[in-house]
């Protein structure tokens, strides 16, 4: 009886041997797979690569998986192989997940800054009986100031509809709009990025009309020079032009630069230089713009590139990387992150929402107020500037804390539809680890430029029958703002 309960125990023995030493390979597999996969990323991304944690991280994954073969091989330690190699798992899992949302985040930005999208569309006033593009046979058109747009839109109707429209030269958008008011004409030609503008000098404009056709053209955004950005990232002196636009829909969506901000970066002396543009300034726009003045913020209409060519000739500077943040969705972050807490130095009263001196607690609501304030200011689109940097530096700082893993996949998804960049993942990899190599904090300061406003006094070239409000810029503050960044450069 003895023998038999022996030969038994031997069996059963025999059997869970058996069974560690089948799950230790499958968890060997396994994390042989992992390892090559985070091996793979961490190299090809750059991930890590700083005092080299990379290399030490790689050479643990090496030591770990010689470890483990020969314990396998040898058939000994079967209980704590299967510690090891459970926790090596879920460490490159970790790993894995966290380099691949990273590289994925990465290229989605990416992939959307390498396009722009512009609804165009066939507007007719509100009480029109007319309801569809078959009915008409012309169409009000601004050619002089959005040709190419208009013309794929008409291409796109007559493919679509069957429909040739015939265009009637008209000098604006709203002049197009006033003629179709005052009954003169049917129906316009209307670029979406315009909307705002018209919105300025009709605040019932959406409501006074309705759209009987709209298209999106989808057009390339031209990237900037290779070579340039390459030079910049190995010096580690580079500009990088922030664009904060405040729209509906895709980030991609051609709209009005709300927000302009160069951030002038110089990673060897851990230094950022931030100079703030004031929206209304009254400088020369190249591309769409004509080369003509008018508003700063007008240049987004344009689309990026104009806005960031405008700033390079106001400055004389050249701009290496470009980042565009849909201020209504991004700020939608402060709910997922708790709020946010900024030092508010001017009191003021907007919204319904009182901002007094000192430190105070944003939602997203309360945010997005603070952010688009600017009448109750004392230096009105300036002091807006500031305090639109004052929340874009708090949120970034609490992303940076963020430590519950549950937030992760919401934050992601909302900074994937309201940021957008031309900086790819191995360029901000490169000047990170170069920074994180440092181990240094950089020092950061801001400027303004400043000037005169006025109203009705000079004449805008997207909107020339409208009195706007333009903001001349002082010569001697714009040479005062290129002297500090080229002192940011030249350390």
């Amino acid at each position: 009886m003895s023998r038999k309960k022996h030969s038994k125990k031997h069996s059963k023995k025999q059997k869970n041997s058996s069974q560690f030493y089948f799950i230790n390979w499958g968890l060997f597999v396994l994390s042989t797979i992992l390892s090559a996969m985070v091996a793979c990323y961490m190299y090809k991304y750059s991930f890590l690569a700083f005092r080299n944690i990379n290399l030490i991280y790689a050479a643990v994954l090496a030591i770990v998986f010689f470890v483990a073969l020969v314990t396998l091989l040898r058939k000994k330690g079967r209980i704590l192989l299967m510690v090891l190699l459970l926790l090596t798992n879920l460490v490159t899992g970790m790993a894995l997940y966290a380099f691949k949302s990273t590289a994925d985040f990465s290229k989605k930005i990416n992939n959307t800054a390498s396009i722009s999208e512009i609804e165009m569309s066939v507007l007719v006033p509100a009480d029109s009986a007319i309801a569809d593009v078959k009915e008409l046979t012309t169409v009000l058109t601004p050619l002089r100031s959005d040709q190419a747009n208009i013309e794929e839109l008409l291409t796109h109707i007559q493919s679509d509809k069957n429909v040739t429209l015939i265009p009637q030269e008209v000098d604006s958008y709203q002049s197009a709009y006033d003629q179709i008011m005052s009954g003169s004409a049917q129906a316009m030609v209307m670029n979406g990025a315009y909307e705002s503008l018209l919105e300025i000098a009709y605040p019932d404009f959406k409501e006074k009309v309705k759209k009987i056709y709209s298209y999106t053209l989808t057009k390339s955004v031209a990237p900037e020079d290779q070579a340039s950005q390459e030079q910049a990232t190995k010096s580690g002196v580079f500009n990088i032009y922030v664009s904060g636009i405040d729209t509906y829909g895709s980030i991609s969506t051609v709209s009005r630069s709300d927000v302009n901000i160069i951030l002038t970066v110089n990673v060897n002396t851990h230094k950022i230089l931030l100079t703030t543009t004031p929206r209304d300034s009254y400088v020369q726009i190249p591309d769409g713009g004509g080369n003509q003045y008018d508003k700063l913020t007008h240049a987004g209409i344009y689309g990026v590139e104009a806005s960031v060519k405008t700033l390079e000739n106001l400055y004389g500077i050249d701009i290496q990387y470009y980042a565009r943040i849909n201020f209504t969705s991004f700020l939608n972050l402060i709910d997922l992150l708790g709020g946010v807490d900024i030092m508010n130095d001017q009191a003021f009263v907007a919204g319904g929402n009182d901002f007094p001196v000192g430190t105070v607690h944003l939602n997203s609501e309360k945010a997005l107020v603070f952010v688009r304030e600017r009448k109750s200011l004392e230096s009105g689109d300036n002091d807006r500037g500031r305090n639109q940097i004052k929340v874009i530096s708090a949120i970034i700082n609490k992303l940076a804390s963020v430590d519950s893993i549950a937030n992760i996949s919401s934050v992601v998804t909302g900074l994937q539809n309201s940021v957008q960049t031309n900086m790819d993942l191995e360029t901000i990899m490169a000047i990170a680890n170069k920074q994180l190599s440092s181990g240094s904090k950089f020092n950061v300061t801001s400027q303004d430029v400043t000037g005169t406003g006025s109203t009705g006094e000079l004449p805008s070239y997207a909107m020339p029958n409208a009195a706007l409000y333009m903001y001349s810029l002082d010569p001697a503050s714009v040479e005062a703002a290129k002297q500090r960044m080229s002192a940011i450069v030249e350390e």
